[in-house]
C-alpha cells in the first residue's frame, strides 16, 4: 500500500493549502511508491512564515542544545537504518550497499554539523587606531532556502541542512520529486524526533508541473537570504541566476564529467576496482561518478581486458536482492536518454566492451565503451549513469590535457605506483576536487566539497561549509579612550 505524506510546515505535518497531492513512483516497478502533497506557492509563502518566525529564537539557541539535537538525529538514522535502505530501493532503485553507505554518511554529517556548532566564527583584526579592537565575526544568514537532490537522498539531502541549521539558519527544504520522502521528510522525521523546534526546519513536496513557481516563490521571498541546490549543471544555471536576480548567494553543487587517470605504472588490479567502483556504484548516477577512464596505451590493452571483464559480472537488477549491484535507473527517461548516448556512440564507431544491451525496468546493464571521438555525444556530454568510457593517452601530459577538455569540473582520480608524479598530475587537473590513488567519488564531512567551471561554486563541508551558510560583519570596539576625529 503506498505511503502517504503532507508537508512539515510549523513541525505540524499539514496537506496543501489547494489539497492538490502527487505520485512518487518506483522507477524498477513502475508502481505508485507513496502520494506526497503538492505544494503551491501559498505554501511556500508558508514555510517561509514559520522559518522567519523561527530564526531569533534558534540563532539565539545555546551551540551545546543544538548539537545535542544533531547528535541525537544521527543515532536516529542509524537506528532506522533497514527502514532508509527499504526506502531507497522503493523509491529511487537504490541497491542496499549504495543505501546502507547512505544512512552511515548522513548520520556523520549530522555529526560533524553538531561539532560545527562550537566552531570559531571570526577573528581579531589587527587595526593601526589606538584602543580599538577591531572584529570579524560571522553570523546565519536567516532563512535557508535548500534545494536537495533523489541520487544519494540521505547524504545530500542531510548535507543541504545540516550546517546551515548548526550555524543558527532557518531552513526550508525543497526535495527533489523523485525522492521527496527520501532526501526530504524520511531526514525531517529524525531531526524533528530529536527536538528540533516547530518551523526551524520546513519542507515543501510538489508536483513536477509546479516546480518552477514553487521554486521561484522560495528564491524570490525577500525573507531568503541563502541558496543551496545540488543537481544537474542546466538546473543550476537557472537557480543561480533566480538567486542573483534577488541579490542572495547561493551554492551549487553540479555535474561533472569526472576522470579517472591511470598513468603507465599503475598497479593494474587496484585500478580495475578503482574504475569500476568509480563508474558504476548507484548505477553511475552520482555527481562524481567515473565518465571517462584514461589509461596510458602501454597498459591500455591489458587494462581494458581486465576491467570490461570485471564489469560484464556486476550483478544487475532487482534493487530489493541485496547481492545487486547495478540497480534501476531513476526513471525510463533516464535510461534512454542513456541509451541514446550509447547508441550514437557506437554508430560513429565505438567499441562495447561490456554492456551495451537493452534492458527493461529502466535498467542499463554496466557499459564500457573504447573508441571515443569529439564527434560522440558521449565525449563531451555528462553520462550520469551506467556506462563509462577508457580512453588512450601517451604518457602524463596528454593524460592532463584529455581530462581537462571539458567545461566541467568537479572531481578526478589519478592511480599511479609514482606517487611525485601523481601529486603533479592531480594539481593540473582543472577540477575542485582531485585524489591520488583513488577514484573520483568520496566526500567526508569536514572537507571542502565543490566543483569549478560549469560544476558550480561554493563548498560544503567543514570550515568551508560554515563560511558559505554564515555572513561576515566586522566590528570594532572602542575599548579606551576616544577616537580622534579631524574636525
Amino acid at each position: 500500500m503506498p505511503i502517504t505524506r503532507d508537508l512539515i510546515i510549523n513541525g505540524e505535518h499539514v496537506p496543501a493549502v489547494s489539497g492538490k497531492t502527487t505520485e512518487d513512483i518506483s522507477p524498477y516497478t513502475g508502481d505508485s511508491y507513496a502520494t506526497v502533497a503538492a505544494a503551491g506557492p501559498e505554501d511556500v509563502t508558508r514555510a517561509v512564515d514559520a522559518a522567519s518566525a523561527a530564526f531569533d529564537a534558534w540563532a539565539a539557541t545555546p551551540p551545546t542544545q543544538r548539537s545535542k539535537i544533531f547528535l541525537k538525529a544521527a543515532d536516529l538514522l542509524e537506528d532506522r537504518m533497514q527502514q532508509g535502505i527499504e526506502l531507497m530501493a522503493g523509491e529511487v532503485g537504490g541497491v542496499a550497499v549504495w543505501a546502507g553507505f547512505n544512512i552511515q554518511l548522513a548520520a556523520n554529517i549530522l555529526r560533524s554539523a553538531a561539532a560545527a556548532t562550537t566552531a570559531p566564527r571570526g577573528d581579531v583584526l589587527a587595526t593601526d587606531l589606538p584602543g580599538k579592537f577591531s572584529l570579524s565575526i560571522r553570523q546565519p544568514y536567516g532563512v535557508v532556502a535548500a534545494l536537495s537532490p533523489w541520487n544519494a537522498p540521505f547524504i545530500l539531502g542531510i548535507r543541504a541542512m545540516a550546517i546551515p541549521l548548526a550555524v543558527g539558519n532557518t531552513v526550508v527544504l525543497k526535495p527533489s520529486e523523485d525522492a521527496p520522502l527520501a532526501c526530504g521528510l524520511f531526514l525531517a522525521d529524525a531531526l524533528l524526533d530529536a527536538g528540533l523546534p516547530p518551523g526551524v526546519l520546513n519542507v515543501i513536496t510538489n508536483d513536477r508541473a509546479d516546480a518552477n513557481d514553487v521554486v521561484s516563490t522560495l528564491i524570490s521571498d525577500p525573507r531568503v537570504r541563502n541558496v543551496n541546490f545540488t543537481g544537474s549543471t542546466k538546473v543550476g544555471r537557472i537557480i543561480g541566476t533566480l538567486a542573483a536576480q534577488n541579490l542572495k548567494p547561493a551554492v551549487l553543487e553540479l555535474g561533472g564529467k569526472n576522470s579517472l587517470v591511470v598513468l603507465k605504472d599503475a598497479d593494474l588490479d587496484y585500478a580495475v576496482q578503482a574504475a569500476a567502483f568509480g563508474s558504476f556504484m548507484n548505477a553511475g548516477q552520482i555527481c562524481m561518478s567515473v565518465d571517462r577512464v584514461i589509461v596510458d596505451r602501454s597498459i591500455s590493452e591489458e587494462f581494458s581486458s581486465r576491467f570490461a571483464e570485471k564489469v560484464a559480472k556486476l550483478p544487475t537488477g532487482d534493487p530489493m536482492n541485496q547481492a545487486t549491484v547495478i540497480g534501476p535507473q531513476v526513471s525510463q527517461v533516464s535510461a534512454d536518454r542513456q541509451y541514446a548516448l550509447i547508441d550514437d556512440a557506437v554508430a560513429k564507431g565505438a567499441t562495447v566492451l561490456a554492456g551495451g544491451e537493452k534492458a527493461g525496468q529502466a535498467v542499463v546493464p554496466a557499459t564500457v565503451l573504447s573508441g571515443i571521438t569529439e564527434e560522440m555525444r558521449i565525449y563531451a556530454e555528462e553520462i550520469f549513469g551506467s556506462a563509462t568510457t577508457v580512453m588512450e593517452v601517451d604518457g602524463a601530459e596528454e593524460a592532463v590535457k584529455l581530462a581537462n577538455d571539458t567545461n566541467y569540473g568537479l572531481t578526478s582520480g589519478v592511480i599511479t605506483e609514482n606517487l611525485a608524479e601523481g601529486i603533479e598530475v592531480a594539481q593540473r587537473l582543472k577540477t575542485g576536487i582531485s585524489h591520488v590513488n583513488d577514484q573520483p567519488v568520496q566526500d567526508e564531512p569536514m572537507a571542502p566539497f565543490g566543483g569549478i567551471h560549469e560544476s558550480g561554486y561554493g563548498k560544503f563541508g567543514g570550515q568551508a561549509g560554515i563560511n558559505s551558510f554564515t555572513e561576515e560583519r566586522w566590528i570594532t570596539i572602542q575599548q579606551s579612550g576616544h577616537a580622534q576625529y579631524p574636525f
